[in-house]
C-alpha cells in the first residue's frame, strides 16, 4: 500500500478494463458473502465486462471516476448518472448514484467520501431529484447518504443471479 496520496480522476472509455476488474472485485469483497457461488459468478459475469463498462463510459449522460494513488491501481470507483430505479412517478431529470465501492484494503481512508462528493456535486450540475439504491441491510450506507439529506423513497428487489435482495430508493 502506497504512502502517497489518493486522488480522484474522470474515468474514459480507456479505463473499461480495469473498471469492470475493479467492480467485479469490489462487488465480490462487499457482497460476495451474500449469495451462492453460481449466483454471484453469473452476476459478475454479465455486468462486470469491459465491454459493459465501455458502454457506460461513453453514454453522455453517465459519468465515472476512479479514487487511487498515482501510478497504482485504481481502489475505488463511483457512477453516476440518468435514474433508472423504480421509482414511481420518475421524472426525466432525476439522476442516480449507481455504484460507489472502495476495495476493503483501502476502506476506512475517506475515499468512499471522495468519492461521493464529486459524484454528488456532478450529479447537481445534470440532474434533479437524486435517487441512490442500497441494499436494506446496508445500515452504514444508508446514515452515510442520510448525512448528505437522502430519505428513504421506496423500495425493490435487485436481482442477483437467481437470488433477489431486498433493496431501499433513497431520494433528495
Amino acid at each position: 500500500m502506497s504512502d502517497r496520496a489518493f486522488a480522484v480522476r474522470r474515468a474514459t472509455t480507456e479505463d473499461a478494463y480495469d473498471l469492470a476488474h475493479l467492480a467485479e472485485i469490489t462487488f465480490a469483497e462487499t457482497f460476495g458473502h451474500l449469495y451462492p457461488p453460481e449466483d454471484l459468478a453469473s452476476y459478475v459475469g454479465s455486468t462486470y465486462t469491459p465491454e459493459a463498462c465501455s458502454n457506460t463510459l461513453s453514454d453522455p449522460r453517465m459519468a465515472c471516476w476512479l479514487v487511487g494513488a498515482e501510478d497504482e491501481p485504481a481502489a475505488g470507483f463511483a457512477v453516476a448518472g440518468y435514474c433508472k430505479l423504480p421509482v414511481k412517478d420518475l421524472q426525466p431529470t432525476a439522476g442516480e448514484l449507481r455504484q460507489l465501492y472502495v476495495k476493503s484494503i483501502h476502506q476506512n481512508r475517506r475515499l468512499g467520501t471522495l468519492l461521493f462528493e464529486t459524484a454528488l456535486a456532478w450529479l447537481e450540475k445534470h440532474y434533479s431529484p437524486l435517487y441512490i439504491g442500497v441494499w436494506s441491510k446496508n445500515y452504514g450506507a444508508q446514515r452515510f447518504y442520510g448525512r448528505y439529506g437522502f430519505a428513504r423513497v421506496g423500495e425493490y428487489g435487485f436481482r442477483v443471479g437467481q437470488t433477489v435482495d431486498h433493496e431501499l430508493i433513497l431520494g433528495r
